[in-house]
Order: C-alpha cells, then structure tokens, then sequence
C-alpha cells in the first residue's frame, strides 16, 4: 500500500523503515526487503525522489514507477514517494527500526542518526549486500557499444 507523508504519524513505532533510490531494483534489494521483514515488524519502504538517483545517474524509472514495483513485492507491505530528505522522514514516521545494509555502516548522515538517537529509532545493517545499483549500471555502460 502507497502512503502518503500525512499518512506516516499513524505508523509511528510501528514499523521497519527501509530506504533508497531502487533504480535499478535488483536481488540485493528483495534480500535486504526480506531481512527487514524479518525483524518481526511490517516493512515501510521510503522511496527517494528522482532528484536523489539524478545525483548518481540518469533515472531508469521514475519515482512512481519505482515505487509501485516496490509495493507489489510480498516483504514490503508500505511504500512511501518521499518528496523531503530521509532525516525528514525518519522524523516524521518515527519507526522503530530504520534498517540499512551492512554498506551503510560508518556512512549514515549525522542528521540521520541524531534524529534515530533523539526518537529511540534503532538502527539495524543488515548483512544483504549482495549488489548495487551503482555496480550493476558500471558493469552495463562497460559492456556498450558505441
């Protein structure tokens, strides 16, 4: 189910939230949407805006596009468009997990993590690892023809 950002407050404490750009989606994303799950709480995924991918490359899906794909995946039972920074969501929603891959470890934004202090958020890195967006479209575009 899609929720809207006044829709967040009502999932307080409530939930695992996940986050990323998802573009593309790949394997790495259903096993980090799995072990989410399996914390024990239902998963609310925060889809980053287009601005956001736009920083590390050209959108292969829209935000929506994204989005909708994400919210017909079995282990993620809400997904959120984010239109405000991750630190704004976290605020907001207030969830009891924010879980992140084992990559995130030591590179969360400061902001992020005075916000999970400040609210009782526990952060999770899950070891699911398995790929990335980035790595996948290097090893694409290194395969062109021009």
């Amino acid at each position: 189910m899609i929720v809207s950002t006044a829709e967040l407050r009502a999932h307080r404490g409530a939930v695992t939230m996940v986050d990323g750009g998802f573009d593309p989606l790949h394997p790495g994303h259903l096993a980090y949407f799995r072990a989410a799950e399996a914390l024990g709480l239902p998963v609310l995924c925060n889809v980053s805006g287009d601005d956001w991918v736009t920083l590390k490359h050209r959108p292969l899906l829209t935000q929506t596009q994204r989005g909708e794909l994400i919210d017909a995946i079995r282990h993620v039972q809400l997904v959120h468009l984010a239109a405000t920074p991750t630190a704004t969501v976290l605020s907001e929603l207030r969830p009891r997990y924010y879980a992140k891959g084992e990559d995130w470890r030591d590179r969360l934004p400061a902001e992020e993590l005075r916000l999970c202090a400040e609210h009782g958020i526990e952060v999770v890195y899950l070891e699911t690892v398995l790929d990335s967006s980035t790595a996948i479209l290097a090893r694409y575009d290194g395969d062109r023809v021009d």
